[in-house]
């Protein structure tokens, strides 16, 4: 008998069942197999990333140049040096005045999210004539925002792409930033994150090249509360250890603050980063839980999952195709809608919301959201 049958037993003798998976296996909302324990006797690789060091990313103020090396900008501001900047406005992408000593990479992403279901080419020419070393942002946090699964967020990601790749060539895969929201479910968006960078590979090889996927992180709005920010505090900063060992370039802390944002709210939200960097330097490893039997399991189910979804858009004729006919509007609705119903009947737990305390329901399901629009909506809207 192997080592993994006597630990079976052992766990059936102590649970007093011989059906322990249905005990120890929770339901969740990706349709994963998640295993009480495992036994993996399977090679595994280091997934690299672009950035030696992951880019902690502050929203520009003044007094943080000395604080931080990474910018997130929406206007444009004189005298920055040797720093990475993100460039957050289309207008500023267009106009900005670039230094030799700092690194540009554009995080303006050339799709339309409604029926119009166009490429913006004169936007993407712009962007391409710049001298950034990323030119153009193929954005999914929105999608995440509004509620699309782990698995949809990650084909999306990837048919965007491919629609990039038949209208520039394959050239433009190179000169992508991927922005991704990372949520609560801590061990899945390590395994997101992870995920893509398997899918992003396997896509370029389809192109005859062998890259890895420059990606943008940052916390998401979907799980915050605009009367619990420290809740919200405490959340972000799970998302941001997320990202970062995950394996991002870059990550960056929205405010935890709904509403009333100040000055210091922002301060904060970018010194979560330095503290899960500087006291646990996780922002340094390469692939931190590569060879852990249950995040490889989990990551491979999502890359799995996920290609053959892309496969399936693929077929239908490709994202703009159908973000025209409404199908993806559609797909991302009925997850969100799934999502928020676990929230009302407290399958999923937020705290300050629907437990310790119990918020009152204020606002249906049919208030917060519609499926022809893709429309970002936290969970907590429904009791403020």
């Amino acid at each position: 008998m192997s080592g993994f049958d006597n630990w079976e037993k052992l766990v059936q003798k102590q649970l007093k069942t011989d059906d322990i998976y249905a005990i120890l296996q929770k339901e969740n909302l990706e349709n994963i197999e998640v295993k009480p324990y495992y036994q993996n006797n399977s090679e595994t690789k280091i997934l690299p990333k672009v950035e030696e060091s992951t880019h902690l990313v502050a929203e520009y103020q003044d007094g943080l140049e000395e604080q931080a090396f990474a910018f997130l900008l929406n206007e444009n501001v004189e005298g920055l040096e040797e720093k990475a900047i993100f460039i957050n406005n289309q207008d500023l992408a267009e106009h900005i005045l670039t230094k030799e000593t700092n690194r540009y990479f554009s995080l303006i992403d050339v799709f339309s999210d409604d029926k119009k279901a166009e490429i913006n080419e004169h936007l993407a020419g712009e962007l391409l004539s710049k001298t950034f070393e990323r030119q153009i942002g193929v954005d999914v946090s929105f999608h995440q925002n509004a509620g699309a699964s782990i698995i949809q967020q990650l084909a999306f990601a990837l048919t965007k792409s491919k629609e990039l790749v038949e209208k520039f060539g394959s050239e433009i895969l190179e000169k992508l930033v991927f922005r991704f929201a990372i949520g609560s479910n801590y061990f899945f968006e390590i395994a997101k994150i992870r995920a893509f960078k398997y899918l992003f590979n396997h896509l370029s090889k389809e192109f005859e090249k062998d890259l890895i996927p420059y990606i943008f992180a940052e916390t998401s709005f979907r799980n915050k509360a605009k009367n619990d920010s420290d809740n919200n505090l405490i959340r972000s900063t799970l998302e941001l250890a997320s990202a970062m060992i995950g394996g991002s370039d870059a990550v960056f802390s929205n405010d935890y603050k709904i509403e009333n944002q100040t000055k210091l709210s922002k301060e904060i939200s970018f010194k979560q980063q330095i503290v899960l960097a500087y006291e646990s330097i996780i922002n340094v490893f390469e692939d931190a839980t590569s060879g852990s039997y249950f995040v490889e399991d989990i990551t491979q189910q999502f890359a799995e999952k996920s290609w053959k979804l892309l496969l399936e858009i693929e077929e239908k004729g490709g994202y703009l195709e159908l973000l025209k006919s409404g199908e993806i509007q559609k797909m991302i609705f009925e997850q969100a809608v799934k999502e928020q119903s676990w929230v009302e009947e407290g399958k999923i737990k937020i705290i300050g919301v629907n437990l310790y305390p119990k918020l009152e329901k204020k606002k249906s399901v049919e208030e917060l959201y519609n499926s022809n629009e893709i429309k970002a909506v936290r969970l907590a809207e429904m009791f403020e």
